[in-house]
């Protein structure tokens, strides 16, 4: 780090500016991998040295510059610098206020470095220059290797959230996003909700003090729950492959080995047979030296000639049923082999049936998905029959209003026909114009309290609809839970299925190594018969000394039963050859087999997913459901209130109309 130190002293000197003194003492102190210059105030040639330091240093892995108010060009300086730099992996950039060229400068660094993991810009400016911070959006789109960033208190409006959100879809390596503190609010939080189905690794979203609704925020947990059992989900599916291939692996060199064996005992077998027909060749010239001595015994080893006899007589029966042994050691091998075929074909048709009922699943699930739609239809058709009663009751409206009006014009004729004629008149006129407006008062009363019924009637209909809008709600969220626990009763029953399939392929591979010692065994056992039956032949040959023309069909015999017995050899051989085939096949089968199971949880994941965006889809159709019916409780709210208002004008016109009549100056000179 002292090299560090000169090289930085030597560049502020080049530049005609002299070294801080607080920078030349962090970097004195500096531990090894990380630079902290935090609170310090960064001058622009002291932030154009250190561009050029981290151009060429390959040590820094931590660089913290929080609080250093760095102005636009230092900080511009610094970050082009750590463009072509490899080895940092955390930078803090918090409280330096950058706003557009510092934007730009971080969507540039984003787009070329290739080595920064986390990157924390809290307290400054972002957000408040709109196109510098879609320019960092569209670099954060594109970067594969940040997996922390930190945005809080940015300013970051909710067009820079739609920005954002567009970023998410399309980055498939960030793993925590902090925007806490900005001014996000309601079509921001839509904008990353909808952006999250999309994408995969985000597990952490902080959306704290931004204004944005409870449902938006449950949304945005439900979505960071689902990532993060994803990616568990995938790490033990990783975890459990790499456990089967190394035990795959294993089985397989152990089989190896054991064939090699094998075949180490074959070649020692041949070679003692070799050994043994070389001794008896020489113990045949020795007694065909000696047979011209021994001519006298000949006589009494013929009875021992036909006790050898019988004795060979018996081993060649031991032989046969060796042989036998063997062929109900290959009979029993092929039934294994059929049994095996036979559950292969079973397991194959239980997955079949399992891919049926979870089709069948999500069939009635898009079923009652139709259902509930369909109930959908049915509000919006009632509320559109309210709508027109609305309507309707408006036009009884304004037409009363026009018949009062009519009415009252004629009266007002009336009134002036009965003013030409005469004052005898007057107490007629008087007595029919209190009982005109005695009429007009009780049928304008019969009309309020009509309307006033019909709106009664209204108020009903709508908390009946609302009801039944929270019954089929609570239908929809028990039929969620419930496809839920189906999902999850499958997930289980699929685990526990391939666990009774590992431990039966782990009994057959059991069985298959018990077969393959008892072969070993009866090989032995085949072994120790050749050398009592090599032992019986010298014996014999010992004995049969004078016999020239008896021992040399008893060593075409002994030639003989040495190609019978390489047969055998060679027929084992091929045996075990076989046997490896076919153990290479099953390993092939338990491969594919697995590769279905996956498959399967594959597309039962891919059903999990589509079933929950459809419930978010209805979600949503509720909530704008809800939002329309919410807009024609006011308008109907302020239809009531216009309806009122008109009431009062016309009841304020008629008694305005009463007392400043004519008729009523006449009568109290009457």
């Amino acid at each position: 780090m002292e090299e560090f130190r000169h090289s930085y002293s030597r560049l502020c000197k080049e530049s005609g500016s002299e070294p801080q003194e607080t920078v030349l003492q962090q970097l004195q102190e500096l531990p090894r991998g990380r630079l902290d210059l935090a609170t310090q105030s960064l001058t622009v040639d002291t932030c154009r040295a250190l561009g050029k330091l981290l151009q060429k240093e390959v040590l820094l892995t931590e660089l913290i510059l929080s609080d250093c108010m760095l102005s636009e060009e230092g900080a511009t300086l610094l970050l082009q610098g750590l463009c072509a730099h490899t080895v940092v992996r955390f930078l803090d950039l918090k409280g330096n206020n950058l706003q557009a060229a510092g934007a730009e400068a971080l969507g540039q660094l984003l787009r070329q470095n290739k080595s920064i993991q986390s990157l924390t810009l809290e307290w400054n400016n972002l957000g408040t220059w709109e196109d510098a911070f879609a320019t960092f959006c569209g670099a954060l789109a594109g970067n594969g290797t940040l997996r922390q960033l930190d945005l809080r208190n940015n300013q970051i409006s909710h067009k820079g959230a739609e920005e954002l959100a567009l970023a998410l879809t399309c980055n498939a390596s960030l793993q925590q996003l902090d925007l806490r503190w900005n001014s996000i609010g309601l079509l921001g939080g839509r904008a990353l909700v909808n952006s999250l189905p999309r994408n995969r690794t985000l597990w952490r979203l902080e959306l704290a003090g931004n204004n944005v609704p409870g449902d938006i925020l449950r949304a945005v947990e439900q979505a960071m729950d689902h990532n993060q059992e994803r990616q568990t989900t995938s790490r033990e599916n990783q975890a459990r492959t790499h456990v089967l291939s190394k035990e795959v692996k294993h089985l397989q060199e152990e089989k190896s080995r054991q064939f090699l064996d094998l075949m180490e005992t074959i070649d020692k077998q041949r070679k003692e047979m070799a050994r043994s027909s070389r001794a008896s060749a020489a113990c045949v010239g020795q007694l065909q030296e000696a047979l011209n001595e021994r001519h006298s015994i000949i006589n009494a080893l013929k009875a021992k000639l036909q006790m050898a006899e019988a004795a060979l007589a018996l081993s060649e029966q031991k032989a046969q049923g060796l042989g036998e042994l063997l062929a109900t050691a290959e009979q029993e091998q092929r039934n294994l082999a059929q049994r095996q075929a036979k559950e292969h074909r079973m397991e194959q048709q239980e997955a079949a049936e399992r891919e049926f009922k979870l089709l069948r699943d999500l069939s009635a699930a898009n079923e009652k998905n139709l259902l509930l739609q369909n109930q959908v239809d049915e509000l919006e058709r009632k509320v559109r029959a309210q709508q027109e009663q609305l309507f309707l009751a408006r036009q009884e409206l304004s037409n009363t209003t026009a018949e009062l009006k009519m009415r009252a014009n004629q009266a007002e004729e009336r009134l002036e026909l009965e003013k030409k004629r005469s004052r005898q008149s007057l107490e007629d006129l008087e007595q029919l114009r209190a009982k005109e407006v005695e009429h007009m008062t009780r049928h304008l009363e019969e009309s309020e309290r009509a309307m006033q019924e019909r709106v009664q009637r209204l108020e009903a209909s709508r908390l009946s609809l609302e009801e039944e809008l929270s019954r089929v709600k609570a239908a929809a969220l028990s039929e969620r839970g419930q496809a839920e626990e189906e999902l999850i009763k499958a997930k289980n029953q699929v685990r526990l299925e391939e666990r009774q399939h590992l431990a039966h392929l782990e009994e057959k591979l059991r069985l298959q190594a018990q077969a393959r010692d008892e072969a070993q065994s009866a090989c032995l056992q085949q072994r120790q018969t050749v050398a009592e039956a090599q032992a019986r032949a010298s014996q014999l040959g010992l004995q049969v000394e004078g016999l020239r023309r008896r021992l040399e069909e008893l060593q075409q015999e002994l030639s003989n039963k040495d190609q019978e017995k390489v047969a055998e050899v060679t027929r084992v051989r091929v045996e075990l050859h076989e046997q490896n085939g076919r153990l290479q096949a099953e390993l092939t089968a338990q491969e594919a087999l697995k590769e279905k199971v996956a498959a399967l949880e594959r597309r039962l994941k891919v059903i999990a997913g589509d079933h929950r965006e459809a419930l978010l889809d209805r979600e949503s159709e509720n909530a704008s459901l809800r939002e329309k019916l919410r807009l024609k409780e006011a308008e109907i709210a302020r239809i009531r209130e216009e309806e009122a208002q008109r009431a009062g004008f016309l009841q304020n016109a008629v008694l305005a109309y009463v007392q400043g009549s004519p008729l009523r100056a006449v009568n109290p000179q009457k």
